[in-house]
């Protein structure tokens, strides 16, 4: 499979497959990186598409830079990255992880179609909830800025004050979604009121946390994703 390494200004990126009309623009998650999108693109690039995927900041190629994954500066990379590819390609589809699929849902209109893995569907839900976990009010928030919590995450004001201030965009396309049964970061009901409420198909693989890695997790996702592409 033709495979492409290069820079989208200073954005690390990767492009999977032959030249094609139709795109899929691939986001990894958290503690993720761009060459993950290989295996999503030996099912679609057969198919007649390209995989375009980049590395969010702190991740892949861009660890050590000193950047932060917060909204402020994902949304006009990922911007800028479509701009980018929309003069390139007739159709360009979404296949996201996690938060990346936030970060999307933040900063583009709607696609043609779209793939979430475990998608956090709401942002201001996950902040609070996880403050709640590390037992921090949103007074003690505010004052002290950020708090580093016990379970890896450090809490911030300044996103959650973001988040309130910024609603995703209003996706009307298809969308599937591909939901683990015991996901902590998004909750069984966000997502079926989110599946309601954008027609969305819902697939829900039980006994599974948010992160598909296992052999068997593996299967069950790469038999997903090739049943809607």
């Amino acid at each position: 499979m033709k495979t492409q390494q290069f820079l989208i200004g200073q954005i690390p990126a990767v492009l999977y497959g032959e030249h094609a009309k139709r795109l899929w623009l691939f986001l990894h998650g958290q503690m993720g990186y761009k060459e993950e999108a290989e295996a999503f693109a030996k099912i679609v690039c057969p198919k007649g598409a390209q995989v375009l995927s980049m590395d969010l900041p702190g991740h892949g190629a861009r660890q050590g830079r000193n950047e932060e994954l917060n909204p402020w500066t994902v949304v006009p990379e990922l911007q800028a990255v479509m701009d980018w590819a929309r003069v390139r390609w007739d159709s360009i589809s979404l296949r996201a992880n996690s938060i990346g699929a936030y970060f999307a849902m933040l900063a583009f209109d709607a696609p043609d179609k779209a793939l979430l893995v475990s998608p956090i569907l709401d942002m201001e839900r996950l902040i609070l909830d996880m403050m709640g976990w590390a037992n921090v009010t949103e007074r003690e928030l505010s004052e002290k800025g950020e708090i580093a919590t016990s379970f890896g995450q450090t809490l911030s004001w300044a996103y959650l004050c973001y988040v309130r201030k910024h609603p995703v965009h209003d996706w009307q396309c298809p969308i599937c979604i591909l939901y683990a049964g015991q996901d902590n970061m998004t909750s069984r009901q966000t997502v079926e009121e989110f599946t309601l409420q954008h027609g969305a198909q819902l697939t829900i693989m039980d006994n599974v946390e948010h992160w598909f890695h296992t052999p068997e997790q593996r299967k069950v996702l790469q038999a997903w994703e090739s049943s809607h592409t």
